[in-house]
């Protein structure tokens, strides 16, 4: 576990192979958990949605179990900071919050929308040196979170900032794109989305947590573990009160860290 007196993101106490990282993401239906340490690596998909709240925690105990770690062993906390549900991005930030905390780590915010690029990539061309692609995540109501990226010098670079559009909105955004397109937008929309004929796409993931984990080590690696208090949600409409079930996360994370130490 890093000096809780060293400055927030002051997280190069391991090398990437060596941290243990601690790392999920509840912003869709689906719950992604992963573990990294050096003797391994451990990963959890499960139902999420408004089951999050109540299974994270669990399944992240029973990951460390797999392991054999407990919170106080944990380097740093990565978390899907979205966008995606309201409800999954309130258990993920304060879940992260919270265990950060108690074991006294940085956290490492990561864009719900890039572990779907990520994923795509070692999809479609897990070798290749450049890869760009548009990711749309079904947002209901006619509208589509987008976003663009491009993979080039073994790294992710922001092309398009993430962004809530209307499905003419997004059309407008990729015309003219040759690139790929990924995300649950592609089946719930499809021609609605407007996309160019022969685009190279992928509407279902195929392993989310392992996709998160290496975002999560990429960012460790690049040192961008911030301090807890900073584990916020990208929000890309009003945010609302969080549910007493929400609460009871927060609680029980902040009293799993305090006993994990």
């Amino acid at each position: 576990m890093p000096d809780p007196s060293l400055p927030p993101g002051a997280a190069a106490v391991a090398s990437p192979e060596a941290a243990r990282l601690l790392a999920f993401d509840t912003s869709t239906e689906r719950m992604a958990v992963a573990l990294a340490a050096p003797h391994g690596a451990w990963t959890a998909d499960e139902a999420g949605g408004a089951l999050a709240s109540a299974a994270l925690l669990p399944t992240v105990q029973a990951l460390l179990a797999r392991a054999g770690l407990v919170l106080a062993d944990v380097d740093a906390v990565a978390f899907g900071r979205g966008p995606g549900a309201f409800t999954g991005l309130r258990t993920s930030c304060a879940v992260a919050q919270g265990l950060a905390f108690g074991i006294g780590c940085p956290v490492l915010p990561v864009d719900s929308l890039l572990i779907v690029a990520e994923d795509a990539r070692v999809q479609l061309a897990p070798d290749a040196a450049e890869f760009e692609v548009d990711v749309a995540m079904d947002a209901r109501m006619d509208e589509v979170y987008a976003a663009r990226w491009r993979w080039a010098d073994g790294r992710w670079n922001e092309v398009v900032a993430p962004a809530l559009y209307t499905l003419e909105a997004f059309a407008a955004m990729t015309a003219g794109s040759r690139g790929a397109v990924a995300g649950s937008a592609l089946a719930a929309f499809g021609e609605r989305l407007g996309l160019a004929p022969g685009r190279p796409g992928v509407a279902r993931e195929h392993d989310r947590p392992a996709a998160l984990l290496r975002l999560a080590r990429a960012a460790w690696a690049a040192g961008q573990g911030v301090d807890a208090a900073l584990a916020l949600p990208l929000y890309l409409r009003d945010k609302v009160a969080l549910t007493t079930r929400e609460r009871e996360a927060v609680r029980a994370a902040k009293d799993a860290a305090e006993a994990g130490r």
